[in-house]
């Protein structure tokens, strides 16, 4: 193994056991919070909670055992180095992922009475269905077309997020709004990284395919292909590209899933849309 890749996986290896370690943390944190928090809010902080540990074990997963699903390539040989297995766990996590943010939207939305945040809280999840459809097809038959297509659905569900969280405005207390504006920033950031390098690049290997006159895969063979043992591969320069994203899926987006289940309980405000009263008591908070 390179020595690039070998400092790469053992960044992953121990960002693994960090996340683990700090998911563990938090639900001892959201437990001794119990009393304190309204049941209606602390059972979706719970729900947060596990959708996170699905979430952290996922990627703690793809940390121990990286794959890139269209090339067929992985870090070892092992019983689980299939691409249909590291695929199958990314789905479940992802979903989860985007299920967490779509309960903080519907908390947030209800509780501000923000109509833009409850229609994003719905349309979220569906819209991760239909991007994990077009991964899958991207998978099966080796079309990286599918892939940007699936990280452009990712990208504007963070817009749609980013534009349900700026649609609270001043409607919650002062001190939500650093959660708010977290958020968007986050999102921002996101998307600008989707935007400048992740869709790009797969979209620069779709014209690179089209233009060697590679066949797309029927997908009949593409579920045997990934059915077997994937390829490993440890030449640098066959990960070198997939590492800033695979790398950022690993680290941030694990810490802002842990971070979740503890966003401040979002109470319905006092005053009128726009007045930036304080909100109400945490035990007024609407049932998610």
């Amino acid at each position: 193994m390179s020595g690039n890749l070998l400092i790469w996986w053992s960044v992953l290896r121990t960002a693994a056991v960090v996340n683990v370690a700090a998911w563990t943390i938090s639900a001892l944190l959201l437990s001794r919070r119990r009393t304190v928090l309204p049941p209606e809010v602390y059972r979706t902080r719970r729900r947060l909670l596990w959708l996170s540990a699905v979430y952290v074990l996922g990627c703690g997963f793809r940390s121990v055992l990286p794959m890139v699903d269209v090339p067929r390539i992985c870090l070892h040989d092992t019983l689980l180095s299939h691409i249909f297995v590291g695929r199958s766990v990314a789905t479940v996590a992802e979903l989860c992922f985007a299920v967490q943010w779509a309960l903080v939207l519907r908390e947030a939305g209800a509780a501000a009475g923000s109509g833009t945040a409850a229609i994003v809280a719905r349309v979220l999840v569906p819209l991760i269905v239909v991007a994990q459809i077009s991964c899958w097809g991207a998978v099966l038959t080796t079309n990286y077309l599918l892939h940007a297509v699936e990280n452009s659905l990712w990208t504007l569900a963070a817009v749609l997020a980013i534009a349900g969280f700026a649609s609270l405005g001043s409607r919650l207390g002062e001190w939500r709004r650093g959660v708010i504006v977290a958020a968007i920033v986050c999102g921002a950031a996101y998307v600008a990284f989707m935007t400048i390098v992740d869709v790009p690049m797969y979209l620069a290997r779709w014209q690179a395919d089209l233009a060697a006159g590679r066949e797309l895969l029927p997908l009949g063979d593409g579920l045997r292909e990934i059915l077997r043992r994937c390829t490993v591969t440890r030449d640098w320069a066959a990960w070198r590209q997939d590492v800033p994203w695979l790398t950022l899926y690993f680290t941030f987006a694990v810490w802002v899933s842990i971070a979740l289940p503890h966003v401040p309980a979002f109470a319905r405000a006092t005053g009128a849309p726009g007045t930036g009263t304080r909100a109400d008591a945490p035990a007024q908070v609407a049932a998610p």
